[in-house]
């Protein structure tokens, strides 16, 4: 048997300290910056849209291993600017450090460029529109040699044989068909955040992929227009739009209806500042708000836009420029989540959306939707106060954001004007006077038909057939009115229940630190967690409502989400678990008669209900099917 190898290092041999040369040094940021072919697409179109272009055109060869160019016809770079666009953080989007805390450009690192020419060969060709030669001039990164050449206004970016110097990574690449679905991944993340630009995409010679500018469009309809042809057209079918102030923060763009959810997160798209990222506080914001409606594990689909001042938000934190840190994530995780739970509240069989918020100068707790159906929703109904409206938002008052109003911010291009509110419509109350038939046209579900097998009920409205799941129904509709009895209870702290016996934990140095910090918070919650050493924490109280629950974890759980959200909702959702439990025995269960009379309070309750629509699982509780599918499944007409 062979001896396994020493483990002992061995003794170095000292090397002196010397700076590295400038192509190493590119070289080893192009390995930040440039992971795939997709990478150098997504930089140059980022280039393209600062300098103003309002049609891109990305040609691609072998999945652009071969060849990227980039087309635009932006302001162009004047002759004696093409030498310096190559040479390492050179750029014209910032100046000094005030600048970059307040960037709202798509680059500014300036280093791109350099670090694309370190490991492939690079072709710059441009004209700016008043260039007073009449030409173009295009110049080679490799050699210098920079010459007239024949083009429109505007800059066209050739890269040929990306890492050629560096054959290690080339290898890593994957197929062509993989890395062109990258390069078309990377243009639509563009494409949707920008209707007024047009994008075509050439591979091989062959148009495979085209947006074109919705300029003659009003801004709403050329964003539906730009995401249905990003999308699908079965995506703005299937979402509802948001549009959303609190305080500084606005947020717009659409999310999916929960049965649209899909098992995949490929159609997640989070943009800050009209700039792509991906966010953990946004994904676990949005998330969140899906918890109520979501059926096991499925993922919600959304394409969102939030806009804030640029100096709420570091921008600088990777070479990619795809993350993000916000000067105050707890407030942007509650501004996202209250406002797609609002919108996902509205029950779709009413046909209404929520009004939108407007109320930039109030703080963000003081738009947070209610809860309980309309008595609760009304605008001078007492709300009480809540652990979440009086503790998470106490450092965004401390930044004093009022002092910056959006409408002072850099409005984004094609951005949509705020929204007018618009009074909620509802459905006519019915007299005395009228047919029973007659009214339940104006009922959103209809007037009740019949009972199927004691499980579902069947009811007629203008547009067709409706087949209600009666037990899921009503699980749903007592579990809302559960949710709004206990936040009727008009505690701004829960009740806690103290522990006989103190349960210890061995914690890591930043639950520690979270403890301390949050003291405040986690009173508020109910939870009493100190220090019982450097590295123990002690739980001495937990909330009365979740006194059987494991202590230990409760706390480890609460505190993970104080530190990566600012917030924790791992005790409400807790809360919710048994409430939907209790919801569920007292609900109507299968196989129960139903008078007709029983049937049309369930149907009228359904529509007055917040989240309707889903069951506390996530599951539908009603579908709708239309005189046309009725006639094709008997086909009529044919």
């Amino acid at each position: 048997m062979n001896a396994l190898p020493s483990l002992a290092p061995s003794t170095p041999q000292r090397r002196a300290i010397r700076p590295l040369p400038d192509e190493l040094i590119s070289q080893i940021a192009a390995g930040e910056v440039v992971e795939r072919p997709a990478s150098v697409v997504r930089e140059l179109v980022d280039n393209a849209l600062d300098a103003g272009a309002r049609q891109i055109t990305v040609r691609l060869a072998a999945g652009g291993v071969r060849l990227i160019a980039v087309e635009d016809d932006g302001c162009g770079i004047p002759r004696d600017e093409l030498p310096a666009a190559l040479q390492r953080h050179a750029t014209s989007k910032i100046r000094d450090l005030t600048e970059l805390e307040s960037v709202l450009t798509m680059g500014f690192r300036g280093e791109a460029l350099a670090a694309i020419a370190s490991i492939a060969e690079v072709t710059l060709l441009s004209r700016p529109a008043d260039d007073p030669s009449g030409h173009a001039w295009s110049l080679d990164a490799r050699s210098g040699e920079l010459r007239p050449a024949a083009r429109p206004p505007g800059t066209t970016v050739e890269v040929r044989e990306l890492f050629y110097a560096t054959p290690a990574r080339r290898k890593f690449l994957k197929s062509d068909a993989t890395e062109l679905a990258h390069c078309i991944e990377a243009v639509r993340r563009h494409a949707l955040a920008r209707p007024d630009v047009g994008f075509a995409i050439w591979h091989d010679g062959r148009l495979v992929q085209q947006w074109r500018a919705c300029n003659d469009l009003d801004a709403t309809l050329a964003w539906q227009r730009r995401i249905a042809d990003a999308l699908g057209g079965d995506f703005v079918a299937e979402s509802l739009p948001v549009d959303s102030s609190a305080g500084p923060l606005r947020l717009q763009g659409w999310v999916g209806l929960p049965d649209a959810a899909r098992a995949r997160t490929d159609r997640q798209f989070a943009y800050v500042n009209g700039r792509f990222v991906r966010d953990k506080v946004i994904t676990h914001a949005v998330r969140s708000a899906y918890e109520d409606v979501l059926h096991g594990q499925r993922q919600p689909a959304y394409v969102l836009f939030l806009t804030l001042d640029p100096r709420a938000v570091d921008v600088n934190v990777h070479p990619t420029k795809i993350e993000v840190r916000f000067r105050d994530s707890g407030a942007v995780h509650q501004a996202v989540q209250r406002a797609v739970e609002a919108v996902l509240a509205a029950p779709r069989s009413t046909g209404r959306t929520p009004m939108p918020i407007e109320d930039a100068g109030a703080p963000p707790e003081a738009v947070t939707p209610s809860r309980g159906g309309p008595a609760a929703a009304a605008p001078d109904a007492p709300r009480p106060p809540s652990v979440w409206d009086t503790t998470r938002y106490q450092r965004a008052a401390a930044l004093d954001w009022r002092a910056h109003e959006p409408q002072a911010w850099p409005r984004l291009p094609g951005w949509p004007d705020p929204p007018v509110p618009a009074a909620p419509t509802s459905p006519p109350a019915p007299t005395s006077g009228e047919p029973t038939l007659d009214r339940s046209q104006d009922w959103p579900l209809g007037r009740a038909l019949a009972q199927l097998h004691g499980i579902y009920i069947l009811a007629e409205n203008a547009q067709g057939l409706v087949l209600v799941d009666m037990h899921a129904a009503h699980e749903r509709i007592v579990y809302e009115r559960l949710k709004a009895q206990f936040d009727r209870l008009g505690e701004s702290t829960m009740p806690c229940q103290p522990l006989l016996v103190p349960a210890t934990f061995a914690a890591t140095p930043l639950e520690v630190a979270t403890a301390e910090r949050c003291a405040d918070v986690l009173q508020a919650l109910g939870l009493e967690v100190v220090p019982f050493s450097p590295q123990t924490l002690a739980v001495r109280a937990v909330p009365a409502l979740l006194a059987q629950a494991d202590a230990v974890a409760l706390a480890r759980a609460v505190l993970a989400e104080l530190d990566q959200h600012g917030g924790s909702r791992v005790l409400e959702r807790a809360r919710n678990e048994l409430l939907a439990t209790l919801a569920c025995h007292g609900a109507v269960r299968a196989n129960r008669r139903l008078t007709l009379d029983e049937m049309n309070a369930l149907l009228r309750q359904m529509e007055a209900t917040e989240r309707s629509d889903q069951c506390n699982h996530g599951r539908p509780t009603w579908r709708q099917l239309s005189l046309r599918e009725l006639d094709a499944l008997f086909l009529r007409g044919r």
